[in-house]
């Protein structure tokens, strides 16, 4: 069950964070005040829906359905640590404490990040296994 979710999942991330998030999102998510998070959240709901959607075809299509509970649960995880991550400045000062900010500089920031998503996606796809 783990890889089916895990890559559904990772599916789910790459339509919710490239093609369905707009120029809008993607410039002002990380700024400041209410407009910021607006585009924040609004990108982090679409993260939301597009997982609930892939564990729905998990359960439909391959049989593999997780609780409701715990899907829920998941889903609100990785919804609200999108946003975080999001906001740029975790990502800024994990790339500080690690020592690479010349390769922060260099565009590396933009790879820490989508590992740190990546990170969160395999951590609940393991738990949903597990849970289920």
């Amino acid at each position: 069950m783990f890889p089916s979710l895990f890559v559904l999942l990772y599916v789910a991330h790459l339509l919710a964070d490239y093609p369905l998030q707009t120029d809008h999102q993607a410039s002002h998510k990380a700024n400041r005040g209410a407009a910021g998070w607006r585009a924040n959240l609004t990108h982090a709901t679409t993260h939301v829906i597009a997982c609930l959607l892939v564990l729905v075809a998990a359960a439909v299509v391959l049989d593999e359905s997780v609780g409701v509970l715990p899907g829920a649960a998941a889903v609100a995880l990785i919804g609200a640590t999108h946003a975080w991550i999001d906001r740029r400045w975790p990502v800024a000062a994990w790339m500080r404490i690690a020592r690479q900010q010349k390769w922060a500089a260099a565009g590396g920031a933009a790879h820490v990040d989508q590992a740190a998503h990546v990170l969160v996606l395999a951590a609940a796809a393991l738990t949903l296994t597990a849970l289920s």
